[in-house]
């Protein structure tokens, strides 16, 4: 498969923004019905298996729906036997089943904001160590000073958007959890690259089967011994908008996969935070009546865009990306 033209490369560009768009919501989603379900382990696992289960059953319906998506799968057995895709590869779907729980188990005590920055500082430090490794599906892409630049940006900027609720919020027990998602940042990067090596031979829609497959099974395992030991839930809610993580979730997956050999990792994971920090923006502003987003906050939204322009700026020049 050829490198992708420039059209598809600019073309690409809005749908990794709502891509992170959509993550952004679904940390807000399932943070609200983790609290619903009565905000303890059980019930973050709870509402992390709801959505993902939701998530499985949709992808698992759009694939099978049609011949051609279906013919992905035998596609991906044969690479997996002859070892074009390594084995590895199809455990990504453990990665996001990881951020999924994050969003549950943490975000109803450490709040979006903490969440976005344990998620950004992880992603964007593992994005460029994921991309010099070459487990994607581009290759190699080097390590260079613009693109570790665009990296700290986007932390820089994530940092002070969130910089009066941590210092309003901070505490051993918040600074605790905080790792929960500084590691499911960190693996958003390797899920990212692994589905795009499914994807590049069996196509999006059965790497996101995949995906869903494998994160769902992982998922329960811990869902139902978190189960034996607290068990005491609240009923399910009743607002049908507590339920649409699973989709958000098959869309960010989905697009993740179609999307990383275009640009790398890092720039993906870049669109990424910034599509979340924007939405995250318009979330506080929406939702949250009793917030304030100010200047700094505004910022912050333009400094994740001046790092994905560093990125796709140094990923134009040479061939070092491609």
């Amino acid at each position: 498969m050829g490198a992708p033209s420039r059209v598809v490369r600019i073309a690409s560009i809005p749908a990794m923004f709502v891509a992170g768009a959509m993550i952004a919501v679904q940390a807000q989603v399932n943070g609200r019905l983790a609290t619903a379900l009565g905000g303890t382990t059980s019930a973050g696992l709870t509402a992390a298996v709801l959505a993902f289960g939701s998530g499985l059953v949709l992808v698992t319906l759009i694939t099978l729906s049609s011949p051609a998506r279906r013919a992905g799968i035998p596609l991906l057995r044969g690479a997996l036997r002859d070892g074009t895709v390594p084995r590895v590869a199809v455990l990504g779907g453990l990665c996001g089943a990881f951020l999924v729980a994050a969003q549950g188990l943490t975000v109803a005590t450490i709040g979006v904001a903490l969440f976005s920055v344990a998620v950004t500082a992880g992603q964007s430090s593992s994005s460029l160590a994921v991309d010099h490794a070459g487990l994607g599906p581009g290759g190699h892409h080097p390590w260079s000073l613009p693109r570790g630049v665009a990296a700290a940006f986007a932390v820089i900027a994530v940092a002070l958007a969130a910089g009066e609720r941590l210092v309003e919020s901070f505490s051993l027990t918040t600074a605790g959890l905080a790792v929960l998602p500084l590691l499911a940042g960190a693996g958003m990067a390797v899920q990212a690259a692994f589905n795009g090596r499914v994807s590049a031979i069996a196509g999006p829609w059965v790497s996101s089967l995949n995906n869903f497959v494998i994160g769902f099974i992982g998922l329960v395992a811990v869902w139902l011994i978190a189960l034996a030991i607290d068990h005491d839930l609240r009923p399910l809610p009743g607002q049908w908008w507590m339920y649409v993580g699973g989709v958000l979730g098959m869309g960010f997956i989905w697009l993740s996969a179609a999307l990383v050999r275009v640009h790398g990792v890092l720039v993906l994971g870049l669109c990424v935070i910034a599509g979340q920090v924007i939405t995250a923006l318009v979330i506080e502003l929406v939702v949250n009546a009793d917030s304030h987003v100010g200047p700094v906050g505004v910022a912050a939204g333009g400094l994740t865009v001046v790092g994905v322009l560093v990125a796709l700026w140094q990923t134009g020049h040479g061939h070092a990306d491609d």
